[in-house]
């Protein structure tokens, strides 16, 4: 039998099992079905417009912008461990078994989201900014990136910003199920959460990396 998340991305997979059996029942639909939601008539042509003008795309030649590929990647490792570090890092007050809000976790989650997002962007535009200035074909990816980027962005927010909403739901099911027992599970699956969700911010920063890698001398 195939396996049904084969193309899901860990935060999917992670969220997914703590769903009811009967939402994963849902039909799956072609990527391309999926992504056409995203993207109205506006975008479809603003998207359109930017890859016709990718051939036309020129370097923006400046003295001190080219970066080098292991520089990238050593700053895409810094990113990545410093945001780790701060999912990994105990909260303020520590989880107990009488907690009863949800509210502390809420704005926890809420204030690790806004470092990813803070750290991720400014990475992702520094490299976007010195890939205009290191080849044709990485300064017409750049140009495609900060497309892509104004227009799913908002709409990646807004889905990653119903997270905290599920994790309610896990707390409150774990409260019921394990009475005593539940702090250390849930604390493994909010930091397993965020690290899913991390996963899936560094994506596109991590392309722009591996292009830069993959760009001949």
């Amino acid at each position: 039998m195939r396996n049904s998340h084969f193309n899901r991305s860990p935060l999917v997979r992670q969220l997914a099992a703590w769903l009811p059996a009967e939402a994963h029942a849902a039909p799956r639909r072609d990527i391309g079905e999926r992504l056409g939601e995203w993207l109205n008539v506006a975008d479809a042509i603003a998207l359109h417009s930017a890859h016709q003008g990718l051939p036309h795309t020129r370097m923006r030649r400046r003295a001190g912008q080219r970066l080098d590929a292991l520089a990238a990647q050593a700053e895409l490792l810094r990113v990545r461990d410093t945001l780790s570090r701060s999912i990994a890092a105990p909260p303020i007050h520590p989880v107990q078994a009488s907690d009863a809000e949800f509210a502390p976790h809420h704005q926890r989650h809420l204030d690790l989201q806004r470092k990813m997002e803070l750290a991720i962007d400014a990475f992702r535009e520094h490299l976007r900014q010195a890939l205009s200035h290191t080849s044709v074909r990485l300064a017409q990816l750049a140009a495609l990136d900060a497309v892509l980027d104004q227009m799913l962005g908002g709409r990646e927010q807004k889905l990653l910003a119903g997270i905290p909403a599920l994790l309610k739901s896990r707390f409150q099911q774990l409260r019921k199920a394990q009475p005593q027992d539940w702090p250390p599970i849930f604390e493994h699956d909010f930091q397993q959460t965020l690290r899913a969700e991390l996963d899936l911010r560094l994506q596109p920063v991590t392309g722009l990396v591996e292009a830069l890698t993959e760009e001949p001398n």
